[in-house]
């Protein structure tokens, strides 16, 4: 899924996709650089597309990647719910300043 390759291997960058997009489905927002919130962002929203189909098939998708069976049940019950009416554009990005160590552009990810 990911076309930024991010300093990683293959196995490494699916590995850190699906861990932050789970992070994200379950805390609402999460704090990452800009580069992978870019390929986060795209990753997330269609997650959620798939929760707003609801059926067998696409939770079974996104419990394939998603890494949390709470996290999963809930897309499907409540997130997905949430927006129900909107027809894209579930998240957001919002830049945070350069981080302390290397100056990389941090970015705040969030769930409008």
């Amino acid at each position: 899924m990911a076309y930024r390759k991010l300093g990683r291997n293959t196995g490494q960058r699916r590995a850190m996709m699906r861990s932050i997009t789970t992070a994200l489905l379950k805390n609402g927002r999460i704090e990452t650089t800009e580069p992978k919130a870019k390929e986060l962002k795209s990753i997330a929203e269609k997650m959620i597309t798939l929760g707003k189909r609801g059926d067998l098939h696409s939770r079974r998708i996104v419990a394939a990647y998603l890494m949390d069976e709470d996290v999963v049940k809930d897309l499907f019950d409540n997130i997905s719910k949430k927006y129900s009416e909107r027809p894209g554009g579930y998240t957001r990005i919002i830049k945070a300043g350069n981080r302390r160590g290397d100056a990389a552009l941090m970015v705040i990810v969030e769930l409008v």
